[in-house]
């Protein structure tokens, strides 16, 4: 799923192409991205764009008349600058969104429509919208902390609950808490001090740094390569390759569609946290620490 970085970067690359232009068209090719009916969708056509902003994961583009037209990509929706008057044929093109310059191309790969745009008129019915998450970059420590503690859960939960804080999701929560060096199951009423000054650093500088990263990529186009899993990245992705800190292999705890990625020496003290398939599959015979996990295997 795109994150605060990918959606940065899409606005980024999308104001130089669609602000002060008019929006001629909307094309839908699936009666599912919709999700709002009033107002018709055809109000936005010849209404000029005149601000986009990021709304936790969402892309808001703001028109003429105080319409607002918002996009999830949810977890396969991408983004794709193409000529005027795209054509949307295969399956995965959703939607068109045409411009003077050019269209703007909703895709998103898989049978499952998960992607949505809702269109608003008002401010008041945007906000209706934003999950209340914070924005890293516009609060403080204190701030931070306060938001993250108002309920005792795991990090992990924490980061990625888009009521507590704005854009964080499954890859980039794996990267802060590696950043942070913290464990992804630690409980946030049991964090010191010097954990929450960690943690708040890692998230400020670990989503700085993609969010340079991803820009300096796409300097030259609009962004294509937007995914979960760079190779650049410390764990997220990188199941048993090795930690860029320490070498030791990274690890994960699978659930449901997701799963979180950890280095045991450099966030656990060496605990090997349980899977829950895994767990339940070897019981007793779980790996509690790496020795025991490296025993395991030698089996």
């Amino acid at each position: 799923m795109p994150e605060l970085p990918d959606i940065v970067t899409y606005i980024a690359a999308l104001e130089s192409l669609v602000v002060g232009q008019a929006l001629q068209r909307v094309r839908l090719a699936s009666a599912f991205l919709l999700r709002t009916a009033q107002p018709p969708i055809t109000s936005v056509e010849g209404r000029v764009v005149r601000e986009l902003r990021r709304i936790g994961k969402r892309i808001a583009f703001g028109l003429e008349g105080d319409l607002w037209l918002v996009l999830h990509l949810m977890i396969a929706g991408r983004l794709h600058w193409r000529p005027p008057n795209a054509k949307l044929a295969g399956r995965q093109n959703l939607a068109a969104f045409d411009f003077p310059k050019g269209s703007l191309v909703l895709t998103e790969a898989g049978t499952k429509r998960r992607a949505s745009l809702h269109l608003f008129l008002g401010e008041e019915n945007l906000r209706s919208i934003d999950p209340g998450g914070i924005d890293v970059f516009s609060s403080d420590l204190n701030a931070f902390r306060a938001a993250l503690t108002a309920e005792n859960r795991t990090l992990k939960r924490a980061l990625t609950d888009p009521r507590l804080l704005s854009g964080i999701g499954n890859a980039y929560s794996d990267e802060i808490l590696h950043a942070a060096q913290l464990s992804p199951i630690s409980l946030t009423h049991n964090l010191k001090p010097q954990e929450w000054e960690r943690l708040f650093t890692a998230a400020k500088s670990t989503l700085e740094l993609w969010v340079r990263t991803l820009q300096d990529e796409a300097k030259n186009g609009f962004p294509e390569k937007v995914t979960a899993f760079r190779k650049d990245m410390a764990v997220h992705g990188r199941y048993g390759e090795p930690c860029p800190r320490c070498a030791e292999r990274v690890l994960r705890i699978r659930y449901a569609d997701n799963e979180t990625n950890y280095c045991a020496r450099c966030q656990t003290g060496g605990k090997v946290l349980a899977d829950r398939s895994l767990s339940r599959l070897l019981k007793g015979d779980w790996p509690r620490t790496l020795e025991e996990l490296e025993g395991l295997k030698r089996r």
